[in-house]
């Protein structure tokens, strides 16, 4: 391969394919011979034997999934540092046929070709791929390419010719590029001087440049002034100030481009919107050529394009006439402009059903053949949606393109559509069910359309009544709508025998509707039924219908029964819990005499220095008692006890209707929670934050026992029409806290009341994100999705005090672009972080999920240390408080000093040492 320093340079242009070259590395350490010698050298060279087998490892997993476009771009990276040309061509070409190539990729490509074939006489390879190359996207540089390389063949027959023709190509489809369009347009120009061409031809090209908008303009009228030897003609000059005043206008434009990042979405859609209300067809086309170029993944993108073209139908015929009008022989055909772009669209977007189906109906539209409608339809299959019902919409719509192919007098393509019907069936149970769990297709449409156009167009209605019978197996039976649906069928175009059997199956069945149900058969049988059909589908509606109210009885009398049993259960609890309390009050009463009385008889056994001493403790002890509010004794004279915390914070009012319930009104009042428990002044903050719904009567804020904000209250109206303009400020932030609010709703009287509901259902426009750093905040997470489509909200989850989870919501536009973010967005690095990326399907929630589930542990160990109910109030440690010792926070800790510490200090508090009274009134009077 070239010697050791071959070999050496080799591994250092390896230094890329990081995932290879360790995976190479680990397996040459691993194997037997020179490499484990102690000579490192030997080891080094050993090992870059085996690392130029990369691209064999490579090659095989490309076999295993052909659809992996890095390790693609990997492999043709390799073998090109190789120098491996034929395996690069191989590698290239089977990459093309999956995917579009970047212009990067082409140009190398075509580099590489154009050497090999130098001193070849036949170029029609290299022009076969240049052709391959322009269709994949409009690369001005390509195009500039392409015509130089076709200069080198005018010396053949018709070389000139087939310059001037590839030259005019350029420019009709990168002409109008604002920024890299003159370089296309100067090169045809200097083609033309070097062949000594005409003066009237390189007029012409003058003229027909200055008429366009394009960057540094300028340059070329000066250019056009210094060429002309009469002069410019009056016409180029009004046409080039007219081009001027244009370029003005699209200048802000450029700029904004200019400055902005890749991939530049929402610039790029802002460009489209101003071309589109311009409405030239030239310009719109090559704006959405120049985004697509940059935003190739984006689905929606390639969808407006799409639409655009498809919308304007005969106008795109006319596409660059209307700013060329020398080219009367060169038009654009509309049926290759509108396939092609559909064709790069499911290339550059494979998973996107809409784009899919939208190139079947082009295909259909432009008369395209049976076979290459096919074609398109299997690789839509092989695509790989996201979604099960993605694969239904690709089947329906490949099944309507079928139907009206069909002529219905003959049989070849009735048979065709009957078993593409079946096949699609079975793909849904085989394929679908088994990839997603779920077959797409609940309601079987698809049966459904089988079944109307056996029965509308074949007149076979013992299939179509096969088909109905298959989609009742399928739990649809219980449906109002389905039996309807059938009922329908077999009065258009069935009989009074299988209409009157299917309403008498539907009222057997039937468990959301029976009563609609039941009225649609009594409404036949008195058009269609005889006195005995009458008589027997009264019989069976009534039956059903009392058996069913029978059932509602049931149903509800266990729910009263129910109901009634949590009541008494609740009392009960309720009463055992009042008495417990009492017996532990009584209890604790008459343990505290008997210790009164055993340290006054044990102090009195003390010698009277002692006594002295311990009598000024019994009396300091009992002043600060009466400070703190812990004794009943009379305070000291002049002394004016603090007023609670309670009576500090909960203003007069609020407790004067707390007091009378009767001044309350619910039906003027709103709920208001989440705040901070820390808020400032809570009600003035309530007070600013409605005001201006309306006068406020009151606001009732919730204190704990201590006197603490619980972070909710109620604010009252002084009329009920306020209730509204508040509730229109829930989720409102209130110093970073978005406030809940909600209506005031007695739930002892409306149990079911439930103002927020968690979804349980996937939300395919919303995506999930996990992992996010701390400091992460809502602008920055909005301006890392918003390149990836148009964002409706964006949440941070947070705990109660506000502190960041490291989790978000991310609400698009539609299903499409959060798809897309998914796969952008996944996987890649925030601030350091790795973050993970999903599409937002919440799990459903039962009773672990609930709040306080997740400390089923913690409950759990507290039992087993302090009982049944956890650490109850009275079990307290009797060590005094100056004897306890905090344990060092964990940051402190260090070598483990602290922790042993702490841990000594918590067995010191378990086990307090047994102290006398004087060792206590000495602890005392010191502290």
């Amino acid at each position: 391969m070239g010697g050791k320093n071959h070999k050496l340079e080799t591994s250092r242009q390896l230094h890329n394919c990081d995932f290879y070259f360790i995976y190479f590395l680990q397996l040459c350490l691993l194997m037997p011979g020179k490499q484990h010698q102690n000579n490192k050298k030997k080891t080094f060279v050993c090992i870059i034997d085996h690392v130029l087998l990369i691209p064999l490892f490579v090659s095989s997993q490309l076999s295993i999934n052909a659809f992996d476009y890095n390790c693609h771009v990997d492999l043709i990276k390799l073998l090109k540092q190789e120098g491996e040309l034929l395996r690069l061509r191989k590698a290239r070409q089977k990459m093309s046929e999956l995917f579009p190539l970047t212009e990067e990729i082409w140009l190398d490509w075509l580099k590489d070709e154009i050497r090999l074939t130098e001193e070849e006489p036949n170029r029609d390879k290299v022009y076969e791929l240049f052709e391959r190359a322009v269709k994949d996207y409009i690369c001005p540089e390509i195009w500039l390419e392409y015509a130089q390389y076709s200069i080198g063949g005018m010396g053949s027959p018709g070389g000139i010719d087939k310059v001037r023709s590839i030259f005019e190509r350029a420019v009709t489809a990168v002409g109008l590029h604002m920024t890299k369009g003159q370089t296309v347009w100067e090169a045809y120009r200097e083609f033309e001087n070097a062949i000594l061409s005409t003066l009237e031809r390189i007029h012409t090209l003058f003229r027909r440049q200055l008429a366009i908008p394009l960057m540094e303009m300028e340059v070329t009228y000066a250019e056009y002034e210094e060429w002309s030897e009469q002069g410019v003609p009056d016409t180029v000059v009004q046409q080039y100030k007219k081009a001027l005043q244009q370029l003005e206008k699209y200048k802000p434009l450029e700029e904004s481009l200019l400055v902005a990042e890749p991939p530049k979405l929402a610039e790029y859609q802002a460009y489209i919107d101003f071309e589109l209300k311009e409405g030239d067809p030239a310009r719109i086309q090559i704006t959405f050529e120049r985004a697509l170029a940059e935003n190739c993944l984006v689905p929606d993108m390639w969808a407006r394009n799409t639409t655009y073209l498809v919308r304007i139908g005969f106008v795109a015929a006319t596409i660059f006439k209307s700013v060329l009008p020398h080219w009367n022989d060169r038009q654009l055909k509309v049926k290759d402009l509108v396939l092609s772009t559909h064709e790069r669209a499911v290339r550059n977007c494979p998973w996107t059903m809409g784009l899919w189906k939208s190139y079947l109906l082009a295909l259909e539209r432009h008369g395209a053949d049976h076979q290459t409608v096919s074609d398109v339809f299997e690789k839509a299959l092989n695509a790989g949606f996201i979604q099960a019902t993605d694969y239904v919409e690709i089947w329906q719509a490949y099944l309507d393109y079928l139907r009206r192919r069909v002529d219905f007098k003959s049989s070849k393509e009735l048979e065709e559509l009957r078993g593409a019907f079946s096949r699609s069936l079975d793909y849904m149970k085989q394929d679908v069910e088994e990839r997603f769990g779920e077959s797409g297709d609940p309601s079987c449409i698809i049966m459904q359309i089988w079944a109307r156009i056996e029965a509308l167009h074949c007149k076979n209605m013992q299939k179509a009544r096969e088909l109905w019978d298959n989609i009742m197996t399928k739990g649809n039976a219980k449906y109002a709508n389905m039996w309807l649906e059938y009922y329908n069928l077999e009065r258009s175009y069935g009989d009074p025998v299988h209409c009157r059997k299917a309403l008498h199956r539907a009222v057997q069945c039937t468990t959301d509707y029976p009563q609609h149900v039941c009225d649609v058969l009594l409404t036949f049988e008195r058009v269609e039924g005889s006195l005995e059909d009458w008589d027997l589908a009264v019989q069976k509606t009534e039956t059903r219908l009392n058996r069913i109210n029978e059932q509602l009885a049931k149903v509800a009398e266990k729910e009263a029964n129910m109901a009634r049993q949590e009541e008494e259960r609740a009392e009960q609890r309720r009463k055992a819990k009042a008495d417990k309390k009492a017996l532990k009050k009584s209890h604790n009463e008459a343990r505290a005499g008997e210790k009164r009385k055993a340290d006054y008889r044990n102090e009195w056994n003390e010698d009277s220095g002692k006594k002295d001493r311990f009598a000024r403790v019994i009396i300091l002890k009992e002043y600060m008692e009466t400070e703190s509010g812990l004794s009943g004794r009379n305070a000291p004279p002049g002394y004016k006890a603090a007023p609670p915390a309670s009576q500090k914070t909960q203003p007069a009012d609020s407790r004067q209707y707390d007091n009378k319930p009767e001044l309350r009104n619910d039906d003027s009042s709103v709920f208001v929670s989440n705040l901070a428990y820390t808020l400032e002044d809570p009600e003035a903050n309530l007070r600013t934050l409605f005001e201006p719904c309306g006068p406020i009567k009151q606001v009732r804020l919730i204190f704990s026992n201590k006197g603490q904000f619980k972070g909710y209250g109620y604010v009252q109206f002084e009329a009920p029409v306020s209730v509204a303009e508040a509730l229109k400020l829930d989720r409102r932030e209130v110093e970073g806290r978005p406030v809940f609010v909600s209506p005031c709703v007695d739930k002892n009287k409306n149990p079911d009341f439930k103002v927020f509901k968690y979804n349980t259902s996937m939300e395919k426009h919303k995506i999930f994100i996990s992992g996010l750093p701390f400091s992460c905040t809502k602008e920055q997470l909005e301006e890392i999705c918003r390149s990836h489509g148009t964002i409706r909200d964006v949440r941070l989850v947070t705990y109660r005090s506000g502190k960041p989870k490291g989790l978000a919501y991310v609400e698009f536009a539609d299903e499409a672009q959060a798809s897309q973010a998914v796969l952008k967005l996944d996987g890649t690095e925030v601030e350091g972080n790795k973050i993970s990326v999903a599409i937002s399907n919440p799990p459903r929630r039962n009773m672990m999920d609930k709040p306080g589930s997740s400390r089923l542990t913690a409950d759990t160990t507290s039992r087993q240390a302090y009982g049944a109910r956890g650490r109850g109030r009275t079990q307290l440690s009797l060590l005094p408080r100056s004897l306890h010792r905090q344990a060092a926070p964990a940051g402190k800790v260090e070598n483990g000093t602290a922790a042993s510490a702490a841990t000594g200090a918590a067995s010191s508090a378990g086990e307090p040492k047994s102290l006398s009274n004087s060792d206590f009134a000495k602890m005392l009077l010191n502290k």
